[in-house]
């Protein structure tokens, strides 16, 4: 049975709780013994909610689940510890989403590594609706990811967060090295 823990016990069982005539009957209290050994992992988990919804506490397993309470989309690939901060600070890092700072913090949590961005900050545009963009004009974000493997870092797993996390309309450009 799934959710069963054998050899937990109720901390409430509810023998204890029926009528003065039922707490005296073997059958009944069997009966209901059965149903405690059940409802005990229930009750566990309730009696310890609060811990389920710390990012820092809750179960592995558990952990996704509250991440989706916030939009954190969590990479099974990553170390425990590195999805436990991400889904702990997606709050933060969402309210401050679409800025340069949002992304160096959304990629510093995903990489693990150090961040450098650079933004032109500058604008261009076309005399003619839906033109090319003037050539000479370099609007692309740069983001520079430091981290001890370049190997060990998911390229396309980055791409996509940077793809989410920066505006919309604003070209990108990539670049992991090791350091």
């Amino acid at each position: 049975m799934r959710g069963h823990i054998p050899g937990l016990r109720s901390p409430h069982p509810l023998g204890e709780h029926l009528p003065g005539v039922y707490r005296d009957d073997d059958m009944t209290q069997r009966l209901t013994a059965a149903f405690d050994e059940v409802l005990a992992g229930v009750v566990q988990v309730l009696d310890c909610f609060p811990a389920y919804l710390d990012p820092a506490l809750a179960p592995e397993d558990f952990l996704e689940w509250l991440g989706g309470w916030t939009g954190a989309a969590l990479d099974e690939t990553w170390p425990i510890e590195r999805r436990r901060a991400f889904v702990a600070s997606a709050v933060d890092l969402f309210r401050i989403r679409g800025t340069v700072g949002g992304l160096a913090a959304h990629v510093a949590v995903f990489s693990g590594g150090e961040v450098e961005i650079a933004e032109p900050g500058a604008t261009a545009w076309s005399h003619d609706a839906g033109g090319p963009i003037p050539a000479g004009t370099s609007q692309d974000l740069f983001i520079r990811v430091r981290v001890k493997d370049p190997a060990s870092l998911s390229a396309s797993g980055l791409e996509a967060l940077v793809a989410t996390a920066k505006p919309a309309h604003v070209p990108h450009r990539i670049e992991i090295v090791k350091g």
